[in-house]
């Protein structure tokens, strides 16, 4: 009967293979791939949070016009990095959430969106910087239909735009 012994090596190092090194590096190598893609600078993520809060408060304003039967305005001062939202009698209207203060969104006031800039407002000529929904959602701009509608949101090179629809008022974030 033929016995097996394992032989001990003496004075060896108990070391990685050159094989365990490389799959190590190759494993982190894949990681970092995919963490690297969702890494956003800062600006990127304001201003991606500024959209979707504008895409928002637009639907608001919409749907305020529907459900209360009049005209709801948004009106956006590129100037003063600031929009609002009026009623059809010109007033700011109150804020749903933030109760007894008014509906105005000023971007270089609040610290979680002071890198961006409202670029550009633009609501077709005469009222360029005033979009307005009737009764039934539709967008209106100088008491025409709407043709095109868009704000610009921009911090440092990163830019991304909010444009609403003609006739149904829809509301998009490119």
């Amino acid at each position: 009967m033929a016995t097996f012994t394992r032989k001990k090596f003496e004075g060896g190092s108990g070391g990685f293979t050159l094989i365990e090194i490389i799959m190590v590096v190759v494993i982190l190598g894949i990681a970092a791939l995919a963490v690297v893609p969702m890494l956003s600078s800062a600006a990127d993520i304001q201003v991606r949070t500024a959209a979707n809060m504008i895409a928002a408060d637009l639907e608001y304003a919409k749907n305020m016009a529907i459900t209360q039967q009049k005209n709801y305005s948004v009106v956006f001062d590129i100037v003063n990095e600031t929009y609002e939202i009026r009623d059809d009698t010109a007033t700011v209207i109150g804020h749903p959430v933030n109760v007894g203060r008014d509906f105005v969104v000023d971007f270089a006031n609040d610290g979680r969106l002071d890198q961006v800039d409202i670029a550009l407002a633009d609501f077709d000529p005469g009222s360029e910087l005033t979009v307005t929904f009737d009764y039934l959602g539709g967008p209106y701009s100088g008491g025409d239909p709407l043709n095109a509608g868009s704000v610009d949101l921009q911090a440092g090179t990163f830019t991304m735009t909010v444009t609403v629809e003609p006739v149904t008022g829809y509301v998009k974030i490119q």
